[in-house]
C-alpha cells in the first residue's frame, strides 16, 4: 500500500468515525427531547450552519425507537473528537435536565 492510499484511508475512516460522533449527538438529543442544533450554535455561534448535522437529524430514529445513549458517553465521543465546547453545553444541558426532575 502506498503512503498516498495509506493517508486517503486514514483520512476517510476518521470521516466516518466523526459522522458517528454526529449521529450520536444528534441522537442523544432527540432522545432528550432537545434541539441539536441550538445546543451546537450555543458551542460554536460564529460557524454557521452544519451540513453534517442536518444529515444526521435526518436519519436519526424516534426516542422511542432508539437504544439509550448516556450523558457521559455523549460528552466523552465529543471531547475525543476535541468538541470540547460542545461537550460543555452538552454537559450544562444534562445538568439543567436532571435539575428539573
Amino acid at each position: 500500500m502506498s503512503q498516498d492510499e495509506l493517508s486517503r484511508k486514514i483520512i476517510e475512516k476518521y470521516q466516518e468515525d466523526e459522522r458517528l460522533m454526529i449521529r450520536i449527538f444528534a441522537q442523544w438529543c432527540t432522545n432528550q427531547d432537545l434541539d441539536a442544533v441550538t445546543l451546537y450554535e450555543q458551542a460554536y455561534p460564529n460557524q454557521g450552519e452544519n451540513d453534517a448535522l442536518k444529515e444526521a437529524l435526518e436519519e436519526v430514529l424516534p426516542k422511542e425507537e432508539a437504544s439509550d445513549i448516556s450523558d457521559e458517553m455523549v460528552m466523552e465521543v465529543l471531547q475525543f473528537f476535541g468538541n470540547d465546547d460542545l461537550a460543555f453545553v452538552v454537559a450544562s444541558a444534562a445538568e439543567e435536565r436532571k435539575g428539573n426532575r
